[in-house]
């Protein structure tokens, strides 16, 4: 009898998401985005008007996913964190403790379904009340890291770990860091964290670590100061091809996730051009592919929320 000693194939197989996978989680995004349209729509009219909690924002959100069709049940519990809680990025919220939504400052939300046909994992940052210009400082600085990341183009088959970086360079550059990962491998109606390949310089950089067509990673790089804020911007991404060169094949991301990145927390003046135009482009799609989903104030918030700066 020989002992092997390595990781199950059948995890590589189930990283690599066939194209007919790949175009059912995009519809499952597409329904995903509506239902977070929806919330974010009530949110936005409650909020000052109703006694809204970290608990509220969960059953809220929970209930508009369940509206969808194929939702099955949460990916994870539902993590809200207003202010300081948001600077605990495993915080959950109790009936013991937990915050009322009021006042001013940044609320977190990091959240997602399964869907018969596709797992999500999102995290949105969005103002409550009056925001400071270090709010938007942070979050700009964070959504820069998102957007690096997810224009990238690279070798197939590198060592997904050593991507890490070309998220957090920005972020280091404005003298900050986070202490968590990048991002993980998701399944397709499966774990929500689900390898082989993982984004972060924590994790080993092993030849199964290696990046291939048809991996489904989230990049969601942040900034947490602790007892006021925290931040992170969390998309779901494909590998796809980007083409051969005389050096080899190289692969870029497809962003899935679809839902609008609030540009009231943006310091429009610390993007550039390129950076400016990844976004507009980005909340295009948005609109384009999640509006045929939503209708009344729903549609209006989506709209909005995906005007060009």
């Amino acid at each position: 009898m020989n002992i092997v000693e390595a990781v199950n194939p059948s995890t590589f197989a189930k990283s690599r998401k066939t194209a007919a996978e790949a175009e059912h989680i995009r519809a499952t995004m597409e329904q995903d985005g509506a239902a977070l349209a929806e919330f974010f729509a009530w949110f936005e009219d409650a909020l000052g008007r109703e006694r809204i909690t970290e608990l509220t924002i969960d059953e809220q959100l929970t209930a508009a996913r369940a509206r969808r069709p194929g939702f099955v049940t949460l990916s994870f519990g539902t993590i809200a964190g207003f202010n300081a809680n948001g600077a605990m990025p495993h915080y959950r919220a109790t009936e013991a403790s937990h915050s009322v939504i009021e006042g001013n400052g940044l609320l977190l939300i990091d959240s997602g379904g399964q869907y018969v046909s596709g797992t999500t994992d999102i995290t949105r940052v969005v103002p409550v009340g009056e925001i400071t210009p270090e709010h938007r400082r942070d979050f700009t600085t964070v959504l820069k890291g998102t957007i690096a990341l997810s224009r990238a183009r690279f070798p197939r088959g590198i060592r997904s770990p050593m991507l890490d970086s070309i998220a957090r360079a920005p972020i280091w550059e404005a003298g900050a860091d986070y202490g968590h990962g990048t991002g993980h491998g998701v399944g397709y109606f499966l774990n929500v964290h689900e390898g082989p390949q993982v984004i972060s310089h924590y994790a080993p950089a092993e030849p199964w670590t290696a990046m291939e067509e048809g991996m489904i990673t989230s990049i969601e790089p942040g900034i947490y100061r602790p007892g006021k804020w925290g931040i992170r911007i969390e998309n779901l991404v494909l590998n796809q091809s980007a083409g051969k060169t005389e050096f080899g094949d190289f692969l870029s991301f497809e962003t899935l996730t679809l839902c609008p990145i609030d540009t009231r927390c943006i310091d429009v003046s610390l993007l550039r051009e390129d950076e400016r135009a990844w976004l507009n482009a980005y909340h295009e799609t948005v609109r384009r592919r999640v509006s045929p989903h939503v209708e009344g104030t729903a549609k209006a918030w989506l709209l909005k929320r995906t005007e060009a700066i």
